[in-house]
Protein backbone atom coordinates (compact mmCIF):
# COMPACT_ATOMS: atom_id res chain seq x y z
CA UNK A 1 0.00 0.00 0.00
CA UNK A 2 1.35 3.60 -0.99
CA UNK A 3 2.32 5.86 1.81
CA UNK A 4 -0.41 8.35 0.36
CA UNK A 5 -2.93 5.62 0.96
CA UNK A 6 -1.68 4.63 4.62
CA UNK A 7 -2.37 7.86 5.58
CA UNK A 8 -5.78 8.20 4.24
CA UNK A 9 -6.96 5.03 5.94
CA UNK A 10 -5.69 6.99 9.22
CA UNK A 11 -8.70 8.18 10.51
CA UNK A 12 -6.93 10.33 13.03
CA UNK A 13 -4.69 11.65 10.48
CA UNK A 14 -7.61 12.65 8.10
CA UNK A 15 -9.27 14.58 11.50
CA UNK A 16 -6.06 16.35 12.04
CA UNK A 17 -6.00 17.53 8.24
CA UNK A 18 -9.33 18.51 8.40
CA UNK A 19 -8.76 20.71 11.88
CA UNK A 20 -6.25 22.25 9.91
CA UNK A 21 -7.84 23.28 6.94
CA UNK A 22 -10.89 24.66 9.22
CA UNK A 23 -8.12 26.26 11.79
CA UNK A 24 -6.54 27.47 8.48
CA UNK A 25 -9.85 28.84 6.60
CA UNK A 26 -10.63 30.68 9.65
CA UNK A 27 -7.59 32.24 10.46
CA UNK A 28 -6.64 33.13 6.79
CA UNK A 29 -9.99 35.27 7.23
CA UNK A 30 -10.12 36.49 10.17
CA UNK A 31 -6.39 38.02 9.73
CA UNK A 32 -7.71 39.07 5.65
CA UNK A 33 -10.67 41.40 6.97
CA UNK A 34 -8.77 43.00 9.75
CA UNK A 35 -5.84 44.01 6.73
CA UNK A 36 -8.98 45.26 4.86
CA UNK A 37 -10.57 47.12 7.40
CA UNK A 38 -7.47 48.67 8.37
CA UNK A 39 -6.90 49.64 4.42
CA UNK A 40 -9.62 50.72 3.45
CA UNK A 41 -11.68 52.13 6.78
CA UNK A 42 -8.84 53.50 8.40
CA UNK A 43 -5.70 54.64 6.49
CA UNK A 44 -5.24 53.61 3.43
CA UNK A 45 -1.09 53.58 4.49
CA UNK A 46 0.72 50.25 3.54
CA UNK A 47 3.02 50.93 6.36
CA UNK A 48 0.03 50.22 8.57
CA UNK A 49 -0.40 47.12 6.80
CA UNK A 50 3.13 46.33 7.51
CA UNK A 51 2.28 46.89 11.67
CA UNK A 52 -0.45 44.26 11.42
CA UNK A 53 2.79 42.05 10.98
CA UNK A 54 4.59 43.37 13.74
CA UNK A 55 1.91 43.32 16.17
CA UNK A 56 1.47 39.51 16.00
CA UNK A 57 5.37 38.87 15.73
CA UNK A 58 6.67 40.50 18.78
CA UNK A 59 4.22 38.44 21.33
CA UNK A 60 4.96 35.66 19.17
CA UNK A 61 8.39 35.78 19.83
CA UNK A 62 7.95 36.74 23.34
CA UNK A 63 6.07 33.44 24.33
CA UNK A 64 7.64 31.01 21.85
CA UNK A 65 10.43 29.76 23.94
CA UNK A 66 7.81 29.46 27.15
CA UNK A 67 5.13 27.82 24.66
CA UNK A 68 7.98 24.59 23.17
CA UNK A 69 9.35 24.44 27.00
CA UNK A 70 5.10 23.98 28.14
CA UNK A 71 5.01 21.73 24.69
CA UNK A 72 6.90 19.34 25.68
CA UNK A 73 5.35 18.87 29.28
CA UNK A 74 2.03 19.24 28.62
CA UNK A 75 -0.59 17.66 26.99
CA UNK A 76 -0.29 18.77 23.10
CA UNK A 77 -3.92 17.97 22.41
CA UNK A 78 -4.88 20.06 25.68
CA UNK A 79 -3.07 23.03 24.29
CA UNK A 80 -4.54 22.97 20.91
CA UNK A 81 -7.75 22.80 22.30
CA UNK A 82 -7.46 25.56 24.64
CA UNK A 83 -5.71 27.80 21.49
CA UNK A 84 -8.82 26.75 19.57
CA UNK A 85 -11.40 28.00 22.04
CA UNK A 86 -9.19 31.40 22.46
CA UNK A 87 -9.21 31.89 18.76
CA UNK A 88 -13.00 31.35 18.78
CA UNK A 89 -13.62 33.93 21.39
CA UNK A 90 -12.01 36.46 19.75
CA UNK A 91 -14.04 35.75 16.45
CA UNK A 92 -17.17 36.14 18.86
CA UNK A 93 -15.46 39.46 20.45
CA UNK A 94 -15.40 40.52 16.43
CA UNK A 95 -18.81 40.25 15.52
CA UNK A 96 -19.46 42.27 18.96
CA UNK A 97 -16.75 45.14 18.17
CA UNK A 98 -17.98 45.14 13.99
CA UNK A 99 -21.66 45.05 14.44
CA UNK A 100 -22.42 48.63 13.75
CA UNK A 101 -26.08 49.09 16.12
CA UNK A 102 -24.20 47.20 18.69
CA UNK A 103 -24.96 49.56 22.16
CA UNK A 104 -22.26 48.37 23.93
CA UNK A 105 -19.21 49.32 21.57
CA UNK A 106 -20.15 52.71 19.62
CA UNK A 107 -16.78 54.00 19.16
CA UNK A 108 -14.61 51.79 16.68
CA UNK A 109 -10.96 52.59 17.32
CA UNK A 110 -8.53 50.86 14.88
CA UNK A 111 -6.45 50.14 18.08
CA UNK A 112 -8.68 47.40 19.45
CA UNK A 113 -8.09 45.69 15.22
CA UNK A 114 -4.92 45.52 16.91
CA UNK A 115 -5.16 44.34 19.69
CA UNK A 116 -6.99 41.40 18.72
CA UNK A 117 -3.67 40.34 16.62
CA UNK A 118 -1.16 40.79 19.36
CA UNK A 119 -3.60 38.33 20.99
CA UNK A 120 -3.41 36.14 18.14
CA UNK A 121 0.15 36.03 18.48
CA UNK A 122 0.27 35.04 21.92
CA UNK A 123 -2.28 32.43 20.85
CA UNK A 124 -0.32 31.23 18.18
CA UNK A 125 2.63 30.71 19.94
CA UNK A 126 1.27 28.35 22.10
CA UNK A 127 -0.83 26.24 19.34
CA UNK A 128 2.29 26.38 16.64
CA UNK A 129 4.68 24.63 19.14
CA UNK A 130 2.27 21.79 19.67
CA UNK A 131 0.46 21.14 16.36
CA UNK A 132 3.31 19.22 14.25
CA UNK A 133 4.79 17.82 17.20
CA UNK A 134 1.07 16.59 18.18
CA UNK A 135 1.13 15.21 14.36
CA UNK A 136 4.20 13.11 14.69
CA UNK A 137 2.32 11.56 17.74
CA UNK A 138 -0.57 10.03 15.80
CA UNK A 139 1.53 8.91 13.10
CA UNK A 140 4.51 6.07 12.15
CA UNK A 141 7.75 7.23 11.44
CA UNK A 142 7.73 6.54 8.12
CA UNK A 143 5.13 8.32 7.06
CA UNK A 144 6.41 11.71 8.53
CA UNK A 145 7.92 13.18 5.17
CA UNK A 146 4.46 11.90 2.81
CA UNK A 147 2.22 13.39 6.26
CA UNK A 148 4.31 16.96 5.39
CA UNK A 149 2.74 17.19 1.97
CA UNK A 150 -0.68 16.88 2.84
CA UNK A 151 -0.47 18.83 6.00
CA UNK A 152 0.70 21.54 4.15
CA UNK A 153 -2.03 21.00 1.13
CA UNK A 154 -4.53 21.47 3.80
CA UNK A 155 -3.12 24.92 4.92
CA UNK A 156 -2.64 25.88 1.82
CA UNK A 157 -6.13 25.33 0.63
CA UNK A 158 -7.23 27.37 3.57
CA UNK A 159 -5.29 29.85 2.27
CA UNK A 160 -6.44 29.93 -0.39
CA UNK A 161 -10.15 29.73 -0.10
CA UNK A 162 -9.45 32.34 3.16
CA UNK A 163 -8.49 35.68 1.52
CA UNK A 164 -10.69 34.94 -1.81
CA UNK A 165 -13.98 34.79 0.52
CA UNK A 166 -13.01 37.40 2.77
CA UNK A 167 -12.40 39.70 -0.09
CA UNK A 168 -15.29 38.51 -2.06
CA UNK A 169 -17.66 39.22 1.34
CA UNK A 170 -16.33 42.37 2.17
CA UNK A 171 -16.55 43.82 -1.05
CA UNK A 172 -19.62 43.02 -1.85
CA UNK A 173 -21.77 43.25 1.26
CA UNK A 174 -22.42 46.38 3.15
CA UNK A 175 -21.55 44.60 6.36
CA UNK A 176 -18.94 42.43 4.99
CA UNK A 177 -16.61 42.49 7.95
CA UNK A 178 -19.29 41.08 9.88
CA UNK A 179 -20.43 38.56 7.97
CA UNK A 180 -16.65 37.23 7.67
CA UNK A 181 -16.30 37.08 11.00
CA UNK A 182 -19.45 35.09 11.21
CA UNK A 183 -17.84 32.43 9.28
CA UNK A 184 -14.85 32.99 10.90
CA UNK A 185 -16.29 31.65 14.31
CA UNK A 186 -18.19 28.65 12.54
CA UNK A 187 -15.25 27.50 11.30
CA UNK A 188 -13.69 27.84 14.62
CA UNK A 189 -16.54 25.55 15.98
CA UNK A 190 -15.64 23.19 13.39
CA UNK A 191 -12.20 22.70 13.72
CA UNK A 192 -13.08 21.95 17.96
CA UNK A 193 -14.80 19.26 16.53
CA UNK A 194 -12.72 17.53 14.43
CA UNK A 195 -9.84 17.73 17.14
CA UNK A 196 -12.83 15.71 19.31
CA UNK A 197 -12.85 13.32 16.86
CA UNK A 198 -9.59 12.38 17.08
CA UNK A 199 -9.33 8.77 19.19
CA UNK A 200 -5.97 9.32 20.21
CA UNK A 201 -6.09 11.32 23.46
CA UNK A 202 -2.34 12.69 23.38
CA UNK A 203 0.41 11.97 25.90
CA UNK A 204 2.25 13.81 28.63
CA UNK A 205 5.94 14.05 27.88
CA UNK A 206 7.94 12.29 30.44
CA UNK A 207 9.83 15.26 31.44
CA UNK A 208 10.18 16.37 35.23
CA UNK A 209 8.51 19.06 36.03
CA UNK A 210 11.07 20.11 38.41
CA UNK A 211 13.51 20.79 35.68
CA UNK A 212 15.05 24.36 35.40
CA UNK A 213 12.94 26.13 32.72
CA UNK A 214 15.59 27.89 31.37
CA UNK A 215 17.86 24.80 31.39
CA UNK A 216 15.02 23.33 29.03
CA UNK A 217 15.11 26.21 26.78
CA UNK A 218 18.76 26.21 26.52
CA UNK A 219 19.08 22.62 25.71
CA UNK A 220 16.24 22.76 22.46
CA UNK A 221 18.53 26.06 21.54
CA UNK A 222 22.01 24.07 21.98
CA UNK A 223 20.25 21.49 19.40
CA UNK A 224 19.46 23.70 17.12
CA UNK A 225 22.94 25.04 17.14
CA UNK A 226 24.39 22.49 16.79
CA UNK A 227 22.86 20.65 14.12
CA UNK A 228 24.04 22.32 10.75
CA UNK A 229 20.74 20.55 8.74
CA UNK A 230 18.68 22.06 10.60
CA UNK A 231 20.31 25.52 11.44
CA UNK A 232 20.65 25.89 7.93
CA UNK A 233 17.43 25.28 6.72
CA UNK A 234 15.98 27.32 8.87
CA UNK A 235 17.82 30.16 8.81
CA UNK A 236 17.85 29.88 4.91
CA UNK A 237 13.61 30.01 5.39
CA UNK A 238 13.97 32.88 7.73
CA UNK A 239 15.96 35.15 5.68
CA UNK A 240 14.00 34.68 2.70
CA UNK A 241 10.30 35.01 4.09
CA UNK A 242 11.82 38.10 6.15
CA UNK A 243 13.00 39.77 2.80
CA UNK A 244 10.83 38.02 -0.07
CA UNK A 245 6.89 37.63 1.34
CA UNK A 246 5.01 41.01 -0.22
CA UNK A 247 1.40 39.46 1.24
CA UNK A 248 1.14 42.00 3.56
CA UNK A 249 1.34 44.95 1.25
CA UNK A 250 -1.01 43.38 -1.50
CA UNK A 251 -4.07 45.34 -0.89
CA UNK A 252 -1.70 48.23 -1.41
CA UNK A 253 0.17 47.18 -4.84
CA UNK A 254 -3.47 45.96 -5.77
CA UNK A 255 -4.90 49.78 -5.04
CA UNK A 256 -1.87 52.10 -6.43
CA UNK A 257 -0.03 49.70 -8.93
CA UNK A 258 -2.90 47.67 -10.31
CA UNK A 259 -5.47 50.64 -9.81
CA UNK A 260 -7.93 47.91 -8.72
CA UNK A 261 -10.31 47.30 -5.96
CA UNK A 262 -10.55 45.52 -3.18
CA UNK A 263 -12.68 42.49 -4.68
CA UNK A 264 -9.27 42.15 -6.57
CA UNK A 265 -7.17 41.30 -3.35
CA UNK A 266 -8.56 38.37 -2.52
CA UNK A 267 -7.56 36.12 -5.82
CA UNK A 268 -4.23 38.02 -5.82
CA UNK A 269 -3.91 37.25 -2.18
CA UNK A 270 -4.68 33.57 -2.86
CA UNK A 271 -2.39 33.18 -6.20
CA UNK A 272 0.80 31.76 -4.27
CA UNK A 273 -1.33 29.73 -2.06
CA UNK A 274 -2.78 28.46 -5.30
CA UNK A 275 0.72 27.25 -6.89
CA UNK A 276 1.58 25.93 -2.78
CA UNK A 277 -1.07 23.81 -2.96
CA UNK A 278 -0.87 22.20 -6.80
CA UNK A 279 2.70 21.15 -6.04
CA UNK A 280 1.72 19.93 -2.51
CA UNK A 281 -0.50 17.47 -3.80
CA UNK A 282 2.38 16.90 -6.30
CA UNK A 283 5.40 16.25 -3.64
CA UNK A 284 2.41 13.79 -2.52
CA UNK A 285 3.28 11.67 -4.64
CA UNK A 286 6.97 12.42 -5.39
CA UNK A 287 9.03 13.61 -3.25
CA UNK A 288 12.78 14.84 -4.15
CA UNK A 289 14.31 12.88 -1.30
CA UNK A 290 17.41 11.75 -2.73
CA UNK A 291 18.48 15.38 -4.04
CA UNK A 292 16.44 17.39 -1.17
CA UNK A 293 19.19 19.80 -0.41
CA UNK A 294 20.11 20.90 -3.61
CA UNK A 295 16.41 21.18 -5.04
CA UNK A 296 15.72 23.18 -1.56
CA UNK A 297 18.19 25.89 -2.63
CA UNK A 298 17.09 26.01 -6.07
CA UNK A 299 13.68 26.23 -4.87
CA UNK A 300 14.09 29.28 -2.41
CA UNK A 301 16.02 31.30 -5.66
CA UNK A 302 13.40 30.58 -7.48
CA UNK A 303 11.25 32.09 -5.34
CA UNK A 304 13.35 35.47 -4.97
CA UNK A 305 13.40 35.63 -8.74
CA UNK A 306 9.93 35.16 -8.98
CA UNK A 307 9.56 38.05 -6.37
CA UNK A 308 11.74 40.14 -8.18
CA UNK A 309 9.34 40.10 -11.23
CA UNK A 310 6.28 40.73 -9.73
CA UNK A 311 7.60 44.17 -8.55
CA UNK A 312 8.31 44.71 -12.05
CA UNK A 313 4.65 43.55 -13.17
CA UNK A 314 1.96 46.01 -14.02
CA UNK A 315 -0.44 43.69 -15.29
CA UNK A 316 -3.20 41.83 -13.00
CA UNK A 317 -2.65 38.64 -14.45
CA UNK A 318 0.48 38.33 -14.89
CA UNK A 319 1.32 39.43 -11.17
CA UNK A 320 -1.40 36.61 -10.81
CA UNK A 321 0.62 34.23 -12.70
CA UNK A 322 4.18 35.27 -11.26
CA UNK A 323 3.09 34.74 -7.39
CA UNK A 324 1.58 31.98 -8.50
CA UNK A 325 5.34 30.60 -8.99
CA UNK A 326 6.52 31.72 -5.90
CA UNK A 327 4.06 29.52 -4.31
CA UNK A 328 5.26 26.85 -6.18
CA UNK A 329 8.74 26.89 -4.98
CA UNK A 330 7.60 28.23 -1.23
CA UNK A 331 6.21 24.85 -0.93
CA UNK A 332 9.18 22.87 -1.71
CA UNK A 333 11.10 24.10 0.57
CA UNK A 334 8.48 24.16 3.78
CA UNK A 335 7.80 20.47 2.42
CA UNK A 336 11.64 19.48 2.35
CA UNK A 337 12.66 21.85 5.76
CA UNK A 338 9.55 20.40 7.45
CA UNK A 339 10.69 16.38 6.46
CA UNK A 340 14.29 17.97 8.00
CA UNK A 341 12.16 19.25 10.97
CA UNK A 342 10.65 15.68 11.74
CA UNK A 343 13.32 13.20 10.84
CA UNK A 344 15.75 14.63 12.99
CA UNK A 345 14.40 15.80 15.96
CA UNK A 346 13.85 13.61 18.87
CA UNK A 347 10.33 13.62 20.32
CA UNK A 348 11.62 14.67 23.70
CA UNK A 349 12.73 18.01 21.95
CA UNK A 350 9.88 18.64 19.62
CA UNK A 351 8.36 21.00 21.02
CA UNK A 352 11.21 23.49 22.09
CA UNK A 353 12.23 22.59 18.54
CA UNK A 354 9.45 23.57 17.12
CA UNK A 355 9.13 26.88 18.87
CA UNK A 356 12.49 28.30 17.77
CA UNK A 357 11.63 27.06 14.43
CA UNK A 358 8.37 29.07 15.02
CA UNK A 359 10.79 32.50 15.78
CA UNK A 360 12.59 31.82 12.96
CA UNK A 361 10.12 31.12 10.17
CA UNK A 362 6.70 31.76 11.45
CA UNK A 363 7.41 34.91 13.25
CA UNK A 364 9.64 36.08 10.18
CA UNK A 365 6.32 36.32 8.02
CA UNK A 366 5.24 39.11 10.52
CA UNK A 367 8.42 41.04 10.81
CA UNK A 368 8.66 40.47 6.92
CA UNK A 369 5.09 42.28 6.70
CA UNK A 370 6.30 44.79 8.72
CA UNK A 371 9.61 45.38 6.86
CA UNK A 372 7.28 45.46 3.52
CA UNK A 373 5.57 48.19 5.05
CA UNK A 374 8.66 49.90 6.43
CA UNK A 375 10.49 49.28 2.84
CA UNK A 376 7.53 50.28 0.68
CA UNK A 377 6.93 53.67 2.23
CA UNK A 378 10.80 54.25 2.38
CA UNK A 379 11.70 53.34 -1.18
CA UNK A 380 8.28 53.02 -3.12
CA UNK A 381 6.35 49.29 -3.64
CA UNK A 382 7.85 48.43 -6.91
CA UNK A 383 11.45 49.31 -5.51
CA UNK A 384 11.05 47.59 -1.91
CA UNK A 385 9.31 44.34 -3.70
CA UNK A 386 12.79 43.71 -6.15
CA UNK A 387 15.05 44.51 -3.31
CA UNK A 388 12.97 42.16 -0.81
CA UNK A 389 13.39 39.19 -4.22
CA UNK A 390 17.69 40.16 -4.64
CA UNK A 391 18.00 39.92 -0.66
CA UNK A 392 16.33 36.37 -0.76
CA UNK A 393 18.70 35.17 -4.01
CA UNK A 394 21.84 36.55 -1.95
CA UNK A 395 20.88 34.40 1.23
CA UNK A 396 20.39 31.43 -0.89
CA UNK A 397 24.30 31.88 -2.07
CA UNK A 398 25.93 32.62 1.09
CA UNK A 399 23.72 29.40 3.13
CA UNK A 400 25.21 27.13 -0.04
CA UNK A 401 28.53 28.77 0.79
CA UNK A 402 29.14 28.33 4.28
CA UNK A 403 26.78 25.66 4.92
CA UNK A 404 27.56 23.04 2.18
CA UNK A 405 26.47 19.77 4.58
CA UNK A 406 22.37 21.31 3.26
CA UNK A 407 22.93 21.25 -0.17
CA UNK A 408 24.19 17.28 0.03
CA UNK A 409 20.90 16.19 1.91
CA UNK A 410 19.89 12.76 0.73
CA UNK A 411 16.39 12.27 2.79
CA UNK A 412 15.98 8.74 0.85
CA UNK A 413 18.99 7.46 3.62
CA UNK A 414 17.58 8.95 6.63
Amino acid sequence: MSPARQLLKNSDFVSFVLLRLFLTLGIQMQMSTISLQIYYEYTKDEFMLGLIGLAEALPFIAFSFYSGYLADKLNRKTIIRIGIITLLLSAAFLIIFTEKHFQIIRQKPMWVLYSIVIVFGVNRAFMAAAMQPFLTEILPRELYTYSSSINSGAWHLGAILGPVLSGLIYSYSNDGALINYMVVLFLYIFSLMCLFIIKYKGKTPIVLFSQNIFKSIKEGIVFVKNSQLLFSAITLDLFAVLFGGVSAIIPAFTDKILHLGPEYYGLLRTSPAIGALLMSLILTWYLPTKSAGRVLLYSVALFGVFTVLFGLSKNYWLAFCLLFFTGVFDSISVVIRHSILQLYTPDHLRGRVTAINGIFIGSSNEIGAFESGLAARLMGLTASIMFGGSMTILIVYIIHRYYPKLSKLDLSKV
